[in-house]
């Protein structure tokens, strides 16, 4: 099986709300959501793709340490002075499972960083993903209370990331 990651565009939308539905029901985003951070920063969009058929999408923007974005809301713009590259969103379906995307996934995150000058990546993982960003050496962020909000209003079980550029 032929695998790997490519540039999404914006006929891949359709796609990225599908694989989205299955992969994070109990976090859904609007399609608006993804247009835009397509627009903003497309080299921070991609689709993985197994044999030419959608199996999942990164997507990823500049950030500030600390400061997420709301869930399911628009950026408006990128941050004037970000000082990270944060993950917004990872799905992979179950069909991609051990083919190795996860970590080929963060490999581009490290790649962008690296490029775009950030020394930091930034994340909010979900209670399911949590280990596997342990594993990838993310460590919990202390923010404070205002940070604690924010990350309540995704659910529970939420935490904020981050780790030092990996070169």
């Amino acid at each position: 099986m032929n695998a790997g990651w490519r540039a999404m565009e914006s006929a891949d939308l359709d796609r990225v709300m599908a694989i989205a539905e299955v992969v994070h029901p109990d976090y859904p985003e609007d399609r608006a959501v993804f247009a835009e951070r397509l627009v903003l920063y497309p080299e921070g969009c991609a689709m993985a793709e197994a044999d030419g058929i959608g199996i999942g999408y990164i997507v990823m923007h500049p950030g500030r340490l600390g400061v997420p974005p709301p869930l399911d809301s628009p950026l408006g713009a990128l941050p004037e002075t970000p000082d990270c590259l944060y993950l917004h969103d990872v799905a992979l379906l179950p069909a991609a499972r051990g083919m190795g995307m996860g970590v080929a996934a963060l490999e581009l995150m490290d790649a962008l960083a690296a490029r775009q000058g950030f020394r930091w990546l930034a994340l909010t993982s979900t209670p399911g993903a949590r280990a596997f960003w342990d594993a990838q050496g993310f460590l919990p962020y202390d923010g404070g209370a205002a940070l604690a909000a924010k990350l309540a209003s995704y659910g529970s079980g939420m935490t904020y990331m981050t780790r030092p550029m990996k070169g």
